[in-house]
């Protein structure tokens, strides 16, 4: 019993040696050869603080199609998520007044012109005067902007797409009454789209058109960099936010709606960094290997933060100056020698 609790304390005091940061290292075990590695300096630098915030993917052309007058719908031919052109035709809205206006309209240009021809040829043989003339041209001019203005009115009871994209909501259906002003159908492009997001206003110090942020889109396992087009002026004085828009590179395989997480930099925080490849793990421990001036190879339990590239931030085990193992063997042993490649 004794020679058991005598073990484990020797145990745990050579684990305690080999993770503290202070001790010296172990004799070189076992007779181990020397390991050849590459070294590198561990150094603090100013690195940006990033804030992550929620965002939508939004497409670039958008807009919600409306009537401009009275009438029942006549005919819908698109359905949700149609890819649509630009003039095509989305609805059909029942104008028999307003056709008939264009009738009348042109009926009464029919008979302006049609004195204003008999009127001239008069003229000459003095049977008619100039006076006369002059006013049935008036009347022919009137009479074709009654003509125009009644064929507008008629023209808004189409509906046309304004620009290429995808039927995105349908408000109504056919035999619904449509209404000066009430939506019928909003259309969305689908080639170009933005990340809009709800900027903090501690962030704003730091962020000027042109400014790179980095997008997430985990529903879509997509990551990019898109950069900043647009940053309101206006901020939301319950959420102390800001509208900012982010343009999405062409090509892009996103969708309209999908949630974004939007990572930016904020003020720079002075980081200690090692290059990634000089951290290893063991269960759930993070480890790095640090050359002593004897060039022998100490452990050290470590504490990460974020990762910046290439590069692993380390919050704890670690100082500044000290030379880190990279990319340490898998059989690289506490006190082990070490032999540093150019």
């Amino acid at each position: 019993m004794k020679r058991s609790l005598l073990s484990a304390a020797l145990a745990a005091l050579t684990v305690f040696t080999g993770c503290s940061r202070h001790a010296t290292a172990p004799a070189n075990p076992a007779g181990l050869p020397a390991v050849r590695v590459k070294i590198t300096q561990a150094h603090f630098e100013l690195i940006p603080e990033l804030t992550d915030v929620a965002g939508l993917v939004r497409p670039l052309h958008r807009a919600t199609l409306a009537a401009k007058l009275m009438g029942s719908i006549e005919a819908l031919p698109v359905t949700l998520g149609q890819r649509v052109q630009a003039g095509d035709i989305l609805a059909k809205i029942s104008a028999g007044e307003i056709s008939a206006r264009v009738a009348q309209a042109q009926a009464q240009r029919d008979q302006a012109n049609h004195d204003l021809t008999r009127e001239r040829d008069l003229l000459p043989q003095h049977a008619s005067t100039a006076d006369l003339v002059h006013s049935l041209t008036t009347r022919v001019a009137l009479a074709d902007a009654m003509v125009r203005e009644a064929e507008i009115m008629l023209s808004y009871a189409i509906i046309r797409a304004p620009f290429d994209g995808v039927i995105a909501h349908k408000f109504v259906e056919v035999g619904d009454l449509a209404a000066p002003g009430v939506p019928l159908i909003e259309i969305e492009g689908a080639t170009a789209f933005q990340i809009e997001a709800g900027i903090p206003d501690s962030l704003l110090g730091t962020l000027t058109p042109g400014t790179l942020a980095n997008i997430a889109i985990t529903s879509a396992h997509l990551t990019f960099t898109a950069a900043l087009t647009e940053l309101s002026s206006a901020a939301d004085a319950q959420a102390h936010t800001v509208t900012a828009k982010f343009a999405v590179p062409p090509q892009s395989a996103v969708r309209s709606g999908q949630f974004a997480r939007v990572q930016l930099p904020g003020a720079p925080v002075r980081s200690l960094l090692v290059p990634s490849s000089a951290v290893t793990a063991l269960g759930q421990m993070e480890r790095i290997f640090v050359m002593n001036p004897d060039h022998r190879a100490v452990l050290r339990l470590v504490k990460t933060g974020a990762v910046h590239g290439a590069r692993q931030e380390i919050l704890a085990g670690l100082d500044a100056g000290e030379f880190v193992v990279l990319n340490p063997p898998t059989g690289l042993r506490e006190g082990q020698s070490l032999e540093v490649q150019p």
